[in-house]
């Protein structure tokens, strides 16, 4: 099983201090960042785009997780490459050629998500496993931040982990101090966790936590 990493969501952050946010969560023990970009088409929602992600860019060199809850994600990858983007993730109900983006997204310099939405089928990517880094497994309907977390998606995560022990398996929406233990022990190994992190009295403590939950599970299999 791959390394623990968390993942602070910037969705939860104030967006008029992103740089300042974005260091604080780096100060606090982040690996990543994972920033939620939404198209108002895909999802119900209007976030951030690629000229955002190139300002953030500009003030650190910490690795950018691109959730990309977009309609056409075909169409944004050039311009996440340019700025910035460490890994994009698209949502496989987005595209009817996954193959030709995971391809599209390699050539352009960047790490390469496949999400699944909680009604989607795990087995939809299934054959994508050996071409990609990253499986984002959603536990709330994409779109909002702040959502309670969904246990029953946790056989997806099992499932994937069962079948691919060296894949990185996220998890995104509702993780909190609460919740960890579930997805933990269903194979989740890189954590999205927006509210519980940045609302808490120690952010620190609470990234620590959640990556000694991971570790646990890790340290028995």
């Amino acid at each position: 099983m791959p390394i623990a990493k968390i993942a602070p969501s910037m969705l939860s952050s104030d967006f008029a201090s992103l740089a300042a946010e974005a260091h604080r969560m780096i100060k606090n023990g982040a690996d990543w960042l994972h920033m939620d970009v939404m198209d108002g088409h895909f999802v119900p929602n209007i976030t951030i785009g690629a000229p955002v992600i190139q300002s953030l860019r500009k003030h650190t060199n910490v690795f950018l997780d691109c959730h990309l809850m977009v309609s056409n994600p075909e169409k944004w990858v050039d311009d996440f490459a340019k700025a910035g983007a460490s890994l994009y993730c698209f949502h496989i109900e987005a595209t009817n050629e996954p193959e030709a983006l995971i391809e599209q997204i390699k050539k352009a310099g960047m790490k390469v998500g496949v999400a699944v939405k909680p009604k989607t089928p795990i087995e939809t990517v299934f054959p994508l496993v050996d071409k990609i880094d990253m499986c984002l497994v959603m536990t709330v309907e994409p779109g909002f931040g702040g959502q309670k977390f969904m246990p029953d998606c946790m056989p997806k995560v099992q499932s994937l982990r069962e079948n691919f022990p060296k894949l990185d398996i996220e998890v995104d929406g509702g993780l909190s101090l609460d919740t960890i233990d579930t997805a933990a022990q269903a194979g989740a190994n890189v954590i999205v966790a927006g509210t519980s992190v940045f609302k808490a009295e120690s952010p620190k403590d609470v990234i620590s936590t959640l990556r000694e939950k991971v570790e646990s599970v890790q340290s028995k299999s």
